[in-house]
């Protein structure tokens, strides 16, 4: 009875998160930094900012990082993710969606698109630069990451991690950083509403295929997910966890894959039989469907999916906005186990409709300009 009574007050992981962010919110200490330590953030920055460059800069160091970090489970889930926001980026400008958006529709979703990938790969990478110097140092400098204007929610987790080494609590942590920080900054800006999330509203639920997250392996096989709610914080933090489920239960193949197929942001990268980052096309001739059953027709081009840096300039971004999202502890609710059910991870059938739905909205579009 006593042992029972004993186990019963055992605090779980959560309970001790929970506890840990509310002493962080009531700090109110200031650390004054060394010159070392100002050193150090410096050259993460530089880092940082270095690789910051394009979606195809930032995929390649998700991807390099986690080789060399492998308990850093989320630097693999970001890459394979953000491999999607750079098939997304080059979409915009391939056979498809150049029939269906105007060019400053296409524009404003690129720039939507790419603010946040920016966003999140400044707020992501500089943690993992400064985990890498607690390595070097064998110590937690973890200290510093409101110097890097990064959450005190992280600064809580990263020095869980450092004492429990939990790759599933670190790796839904930064899950639910992200789509947090992302969301004043690019959900809720008044700019992206209007321009973008407003506009395109219907072509994005019922046309694009931006709401599709592929993790390509093997020859042609597909696995992921699929948001149907964009604009809902939970409902992409839940879609984060799904996917993080989905990656890791076939790691070995989806790593394969990745090493096997550096990023290029076009779909050429996982489909070669259906897209080309070459365009086949012939200017003036009429859209004509090409696919049937995910398969080309006979005699059909391949769709043009280009390159990123043939797709788009790199941008200057404006310095990130400041302020901490992290407001309420219980956010780390969200740091519970997934129903396994949710992680079958089938797409394939899903994503060849949506792209035959596409084709067929190219094709009417195409009908009714003739018309007009």
């Amino acid at each position: 009875m006593v042992i029972f009574s004993i186990r019963s007050r055992e605090k779980t992981p959560i309970d001790t998160i929970k506890e840990a962010s509310q002493l962080k919110l009531k700090n109110t200490e200031v650390h004054h930094l060394t010159k070392d330590e100002h050193a150090l953030l410096e050259r993460i920055r530089c880092d940082t900012q270095e690789l910051n460059l394009n979606n195809v800069t930032r995929t390649k160091a998700y991807f390099d990082f986690y080789q060399k970090h492998p308990e850093i489970h989320w630097a693999f889930l970001g890459h394979m993710v953000s491999r999607n926001g750079g098939w997304n980026m080059t979409d915009l400008k391939g056979d498809l969606l150049t029939r269906l958006l105007t060019k400053k529709e296409r524009n404003d979703f690129f720039n939507f698109l790419e603010r946040g990938n920016w966003l999140i790969f400044q707020d992501a990478y500089p943690q993992f630069l400064l985990y890498s110097e607690s390595l070097k140092r064998g110590k937690p400098l973890f200290y510093l990451l409101p110097n890097l204007n990064i959450s005190t929610f992280m600064e809580t987790i990263w020095d869980y991690f450092w004492k429990n080494p939990n790759t599933y609590i670190l790796t839904i942590a930064l899950v639910i950083n992200e789509q947090n920080y992302l969301e004043k900054r690019v959900i809720q800006n008044s700019v992206y509403q209007k321009d973008v999330l407003n506009t395109l509203e219907f072509k994005l639920q019922d046309h694009l295929s931006f709401n599709h997250i592929l993790f390509p392996y093997r020859k042609k096989s597909l696995a992921g997910q699929t948001l149907h709610q964009f604009q809902s914080l939970h409902e992409r933090i839940v879609l984060g966890k799904r996917l993080y489920g989905v990656l890791f239960k076939k790691r070995d193949l989806f790593m394969k894959w990745a090493k096997e197929h550096p990023h290029t942001g076009s779909r050429k990268d996982y489909w070669p039989h259906i897209f080309n980052n070459v365009n086949e096309g012939i200017p003036g001739i009429p859209y004509q469907l090409r696919l049937n059953s995910c398969k080309l027709r006979w005699g059909a081009r391949k769709i043009y999916s280009p390159d990123l840096k043939s797709a788009w300039k790199n941008v200057n971004h404006q310095e990130a906005e400041k302020g901490d999202w992290f407001h309420d502890w219980q956010v780390a609710d969200y740091l519970s186990e997934l129903d396994e059910t949710q992680l079958s991870g089938e797409i394939e059938y899903e994503y060849c409709k949506t792209l035959e739905r596409l084709e067929l909205a190219a094709l009417a579009k195409k009908v009714i300009t003739l018309f007009d």
